[in-house]
């Protein structure tokens, strides 16, 4: 047999295949499967995942410190989410409660929202905007006029029809509706893209705080009255020690209003020109993906964390 004409010939054949019936009912026998065992699917990867970073097996039946609970919540999420979670995750949606719980006045002017790429009104748009998703994390684009629109609406439509839950198994965006968000672009009295100000709270209570630039290549944490802490997760980032941010008193009060209620929510804000905006609720931060340096923050943070209210969402 000629294997190499077979070799070549494959490709060619799976292509021609890809417009019939045979390719569609493939397609939809293979997403049945993939819901009939999401559940146990994203089980095994989460706790994969746990042992990859950690070097050891998932506490599951009495997680101690902040990581195993953190991924007692995924692995919780990923069976059943309630639907509050679900809401304020939408990026779209946690507009209405952060304008419930603190006023209008902190969001970031939203320009246009959609589900259509093609229908984004590219010329009611000022010089520069943000582009992003309401379903997913990091998918955010900063435009400045003139731009390529074509290639903005090809990236939103790709964006758009994936669901991020398959990303990491994070069981709260799976039933996002995905939509295309445009809001005004936020920039510092340098003109620079904003610090981002990450404020971890547990009860409703802050206990630190995160800053990460644009670039995301460097973060340092502070305690509440901007001593900067040895806490890390990040290797090869830089850790500078950033100046004490204005209004520090404010951001605080606001992460406190808005995390009442939840046993750990990350609360991610932008303060500049005198003004503090709210960027997003975070419920499980980098997926897991995070081994807390000295150890000892791991078990310090996470009898903050109080499971018993998770149970009463």
């Amino acid at each position: 047999m000629d294997h190499s004409f077979k070799a070549a010939e494959t490709p060619s054949i799976r292509a021609s295949l890809r417009s019939t019936w045979i390719h569609a009912i493939f397609n939809r026998v293979r997403r049945i499967k993939q819901q009939l065992t999401r559940q146990s699917d994203g089980e095994a990867i989460l706790k994969q995942r746990y042992l990859r970073v950690h070097g050891r097996p998932l506490t599951v039946a009495n997680p101690q410190t902040f990581t195993e609970k953190l991924y007692w919540r995924m692995l919780a999420w990923n069976r059943v989410v309630s639907p509050i979670f679900v809401h304020l995750t939408d990026k779209l949606s946690a507009r209405e409660y952060v304008a419930s719980k603190v006023g209008m006045e902190y969001l970031p002017r939203l320009l246009w929202h959609g589900q259509d790429p093609v229908s984004i009104p590219f010329n009611a748009l000022p010089i520069e905007y943000v582009v992003k998703t309401n379903h997913a994390s990091r998918q955010v684009i900063v435009a400045t006029e003139p731009v390529d629109h074509d290639a903005i609406m090809a990236t939103c439509r790709k964006w758009i029809n994936a669901n991020f839950y398959w990303v990491a198994r994070e069981g709260q965006y799976l039933h996002i509706q995905p939509k295309i968000m445009i809001e005004e672009c936020l920039r510092d009295h340098n003109g620079s893209l904003p610090l981002d100000y990450k404020i971890w709270c547990f009860n409703g209570v802050p206990e630190l705080i995160q800053v990460i630039n644009f670039a995301r290549d460097s973060h340092s944490f502070y305690d509440l009255s901007w001593n900067i802490l040895d806490l890390s997760y990040s290797k090869g980032k830089s850790r500078p020690d950033r100046s004490r941010p204005e209004h520090l008193e404010e951001m605080i009060a606001l992460a406190a209003r808005l995390s009442v209620g939840f046993g750990f929510v990350r609360v991610d804000l932008y303060n500049l020109d005198r003004r503090i905006y709210f960027g997003e609720l975070t419920f499980t931060p980098t997926a897991g993906e995070m081994k807390l340096m000295p150890d000892r923050w791991d078990h310090e943070l996470g009898k903050k964390w109080e499971l018993s209210m998770e149970c009463s969402q």
